[in-house]
């Protein structure tokens, strides 16, 4: 069976090798470590194994225990604990909504209810076609641009109902949407905009 048929039916592959430009990526990172200290590379080796496959099987977490010299339990340790590891097969997109605190306060609520209403499937489901999984997820780290956010290597910032729908549907016709904020704001300037500092200090005569 291919890799890419275990990635669609979530079958836990026997065992996990990494692709050749997978393994010069994960060379290149164990060797920023010296000698006995290669263990602080697995976070990344974590997250080129899931790359490679889709979703992240036991047998890559044993392969990345392997070339680490680390105990497997120690690495599943690691996997277990971050949310941007996944241990069961997603969607094309995967569509990670903040539910926290601040997102809640902001709308995520409606985030949640737009993702619903496009895709037909709510958190902790994935669409009959497999192109989209989603899933609620506890603190993006992007609270002040909340509700936020993550699909695949992409944050949507600043979201309400309309615009996420906006963006699940630019998707679901195959298009980009430009990630980042959705109403204009710059990075995390206030949603206001200045409310300080608003005129340019006139120049002064150096000595």
């Amino acid at each position: 069976m291919t890799e890419h048929a275990n990635h669609q039916n979530g079958v836990e592959p026997a065992t996990f090798a990494f692709a050749p430009d997978y393994l010069r990526q994960a060379e290149q990172f164990i060797a920023k470590y010296p000698p006995g200290r290669q263990a602080s590379a697995v976070m990344p080796l974590l997250d080129l194994a899931q790359r490679q496959h889709g979703w992240l099987p036991r047998a890559a977490i044993d392969t990345v225990a392997s070339m680490l010299e680390m105990p497997p339990i120690r690495v599943q340790e690691v996997a277990t604990f971050y949310s941007m590891y996944v241990h069961h097969p997603v969607g094309e997109h995967h569509v990670q909504v903040c539910t926290n605190l601040p997102c809640w306060l902001r709308g995520s609520d409606e985030v949640v209810r737009a993702c619903h209403d496009v895709l037909g499937v709510d958190p902790g489901s994935t669409t009959a076609d497999g192109k989209f999984t989603v899933a609620e997820v506890e603190c993006a780290g992007a609270c002040v641009n909340a509700p936020v956010v993550q699909i695949g290597d992409d944050y949507y910032e600043d979201l309400d109902y309309e615009t996420t729908k906006k963006i699940l549907e630019a998707l679901k016709r195959g298009e980009k949407p430009q990630p980042g904020s959705q109403t204009g704001r710059q990075c995390s300037c206030p949603a206001g905009g200045p409310t300080t500092l608003k005129k340019v200090a006139p120049a002064t005569g150096g000595a």
